[in-house]
C-alpha cells in the first residue's frame, strides 16, 4: 500500500514538475512531508507502534519456543536413528517436518495478522495527517505536497512533517468529533 502511495505521489509529482517544470518557478509553491514519519511519531502513532511491539514480542517467542522443541526434537530422532526401525525412524521424522511446515504456516498466517493490525491502527492516524495535509497547503498556499519517501533532496524549510506531527498532537488531527471532556455529556446525534 505504502508502494502505491509512493508511485502514485512520484507520478503526480512527475507530471507537475518534470512535464511543466516552468510551472513552478512562476511561483508555485512546494510543501514535503514524510507521511510515515508523521504517521509513526504522533501520539497514536507511537502507542500503536508499542501495541505492536508488544503483540509481536509475545507471539514470536512463542513460534520460537515452538521452532526450539521441533529442533530439539529432530537432533534426539537424528541421535535414536541407529536404535529405531527404519520405518519407525522414517514415520517420526515425517511428523516431525509436518510440525515444521504447520509452524511455518503459522509464521506466515501471524505476519499477515501483523500486517493487518498495523493497518487497522495506523490507517486512521494516516487519514488524520493527511487532513493536515489538506489544511496546511490550503492555509500556506501552497500548490504541491509530495511524500518525502518520492524526494531524492528537499531544503528543509519546505519540510512540513514536523507541522503535522505537532498539528496532530494538539488535537488539529481533524476527521472526527473531538471526544467529550470527562463529566460532560457526550454530545445527541
Amino acid at each position: 500500500m505504502k508502494m502505491v502511495r509512493s508511485l502514485a505521489a512520484l507520478s503526480l509529482f512527475s507530471a507537475l514538475v518534470l512535464g511543466a517544470p516552468s510551472a513552478l518557478a512562476d511561483g508555485q509553491r512546494v510543501g514535503v512531508v514524510d507521511v510515515q514519519r508523521a504517521v509513526l511519531q504522533t501520539e497514536d502513532g507511537l502507542r500503536a507502534q508499542a501495541n505492536l511491539k508488544k503483540l509481536f514480542e509475545n507471539k514470536q517467542a512463542e513460534l520460537n519456543k515452538k521452532q526450539q522443541d521441533i529442533q530439539k526434537q529432530m537432533e534426539d530422532l537424528e541421535k535414536q536413528q541407529k536404535v529405531l526401525s527404519k520405518d519407525a525412524f522414517m514415520k517420526r521424522r515425517d511428523e516431525l517436518q509436518k510440525q515444521a511446515m504447520d509452524l511455518q504456516g503459522m509464521m506466515v498466517k501471524f505476519n499477515q495478522e501483523l500486517q493487518e493490525k498495523q493497518k487497522e491502527l495506523t490507517e486512521p492516524i494516516f487519514e488524520k495527517i493527511l487532513g493536515i495535509v489538506k489544511r496546511i497547503a490550503t492555509t500556506d498556499n501552497l500548490d504541491l505536497v509530495v511524500d518525502r519517501a518520492t524526494v531524492a533532496y528537499v531544503r528543509g524549510d519546505l519540510d512540513l512533517t514536523d507541522r503535522c506531527i505537532q498539528m496532530y498532537n494538539s488535537g488539529g488531527g481533524g476527521g472526527g468529533a473531538a471526544p467529550a471532556p470527562s463529566g460532560a455529556p457526550a454530545p445527541k446525534k
